[in-house]
């Protein structure tokens, strides 16, 4: 029941949405059928989650699970439960909040069962264009799942269409340019940060 529901939202009523509000998404089908993965895109707009997930491809919706903050999205029990119900989120705690570990670990069973990940590494929407620093989460989780690629997202311009703090949506030429996917080169989390940091910027140009 919960697939049949993100397929009418992400391939049925989200791709028409972002086509209204200006969001392109190159290349048109970034990622293959079946394939496990790890996402990690700059941040602006609750709209990048909904673009990112509307990318995925049918069969795979119900086992891709974006990260969220449990404290945004989990501040009550009924924004919790639509956020999993509708975005297919796993809730967790910042590293700040004392969180880190428990939140890896969680994040590394879903792995482990073949899930695939949507990971915003600057950890909270930013200014618009403007990339933050990336914690070193990613660089942990990636450093211990070598076998499984991550895949390098540049998102542009959705921060004009929805900023940070506001709630009415404007139209604006935005873009969502995949990469490839990519198994991780470098071996120690520092090294690991920086590479997929450089990945997603190279998606700029």
């Amino acid at each position: 029941m919960k697939h049949l529901l993100l397929i009418l939202i992400y391939k049925g009523l989200m791709p028409l949405f972002l086509k209204l509000i200006g969001v392109k998404i190159t290349p048109k089908k970034p990622l293959q059928p079946n394939a496990q993965y790890i996402i990690v895109a700059n941040h602006n707009s609750h709209i990048d989650t909904m673009a990112l997930m509307s990318s995925i491809p049918v069969k795979d919706l119900n086992r891709t699970h974006p990260v969220a903050a449990a404290t945004y999205f989990g501040k009550n029990s009924w924004l919790a439960v639509l956020s999993k119900l509708f975005v297919n989120t796993i809730l967790i705690k910042r590293s700040e909040e004392g969180g880190e570990s428990t939140a890896l670990d969680v994040l590394g069973k879903f792995l482990s069962k073949g899930h695939s990940l949507i990971i915003f590494p600057e950890g909270s929407r930013g200014e618009p264009e403007k990339m933050q620093a990336f914690r070193k989460g990613i660089g942990v989780l990636l450093q211990r799942n070598p076998h499984i690629p991550y895949i390098p997202v540049y998102i542009q311009g959705t921060g004009k269409i929805l900023p940070k703090g506001e709630r009415l949506i404007v139209p604006y030429d935005a873009l969502v340019h995949f990469g490839q996917p990519t198994f991780c080169e470098a071996q120690t989390v520092e090294a690991i940060v920086a590479e997929v940091e450089t990945a997603i910027l190279r998606l700029k140009d």
